[in-house]
């Protein structure tokens, strides 16, 4: 291969690691899951999905651009500019161009749902901005969690809005995917002065906090709809236990890594079983 077509392969790939692919693509696939079972057609399903992604791959790379030097300063092994596979210049470049990018395929979707779906984007980027470091670390999540299943059902033909029961449950599973997150990272934060919830939780009872509200959340998806709950509903609380177990357990280093790859699984496994289930959204 020549040396200059490796060179863009090598940035390309560090790229993609920037945008924080699990949750990337967790985020976007749940709210394209969502699209389906609110009933949109396929194109604008599609318009949507680029959107939520375009809006993801900004909040990934605003992270590692921002967070540049705390995370030289920790030495963290995971990051590609840590490693110097990209520059903080070219994060930023991409971060802004992607965060457009999500404005205007958000807004195409029209002036309501454009706007909910930028409310997760924009609490994305006030988390990486500083929110982060304050006792509202976890707002970012709920609200934007929240809004995201609010913006998917406006998205949908006609004038419905979301259910209590799936912006309740989105909310939920946004802040525990919060707890969730920072656990690993909670002695090397703490070191370059972030000082979240979670921080002043602690490990332990922000373990136990977020396992509670991965199980209020399952509750909620099975609970809430009208009718008694489906098969497919009571296989999600079925999968919720373990999920919940793993996250009580990240309060202890062994486990830290596992919480929030449980909380995204759980997330994704849920709305598939919601869209199985057949639950009406609008």
């Amino acid at each position: 291969m020549p040396a200059g077509a490796f060179r863009l392969l090598a940035a390309a790939r560090a790229l993609a690691l920037a945008t924080h692919p699990g949750p990337a693509v967790a985020v976007t696939a749940v709210a394209t899951l969502l699209a389906i079972s609110a009933g949109l057609p396929a194109g604008r399903a599609a318009l949507l999905c680029v959107a939520v992604l375009a809006g993801q791959a900004s909040i990934g790379w605003s992270n590692d651009w921002l967070d540049a030097d705390r995370d030289r300063a920790v030495a963290r092994p995971d990051k590609p500019v840590v490693q110097g596979a990209v520059t903080p210049a070219r994060l930023r470049r991409a971060a802004l161009l992607a965060a457009g990018a999500a404005v205007v395929l958000s807004l195409l979707l029209g002036l309501v749902p454009g706007l909910l779906l930028l409310l997760l984007v924009a609490s994305g980027w006030a988390y990486n901005a500083g929110l982060k470091r304050t006792v509202w670390s976890g707002a970012g999540y709920v609200v934007g969690f929240g809004a995201l299943p609010a913006g998917v059902v406006a998205a949908a033909p006609g004038d419905a809005a979301a259910p209590w029961w799936l912006i309740t449950a989105g909310a939920a599973l946004g802040a525990a995917a919060h707890l969730a997150n920072v656990a690993p990272d909670l002695e090397d934060d703490l070191a370059t002065g972030v000082r979240g919830l979670p921080h002043r939780l602690g490990a332990r009872m922000s373990a136990v906090a977020g396992a509670l509200l991965l199980a209020a959340a399952s509750l909620v998806l099975v609970l809430g709809p009208a009718g008694d709950p489906t098969a497919s509903g009571w296989i999600a609380l079925a999968l919720a236990a373990p999920a919940a177990a793993v996250a009580a357990l990240s309060g202890t280093p062994r486990f830290r890594r596992l919480a929030f790859p449980a909380v995204m699984l759980l997330t994704v496994l849920d709305v598939v079983l919601l869209v199985a289930g057949g639950a009406a959204l609008t």
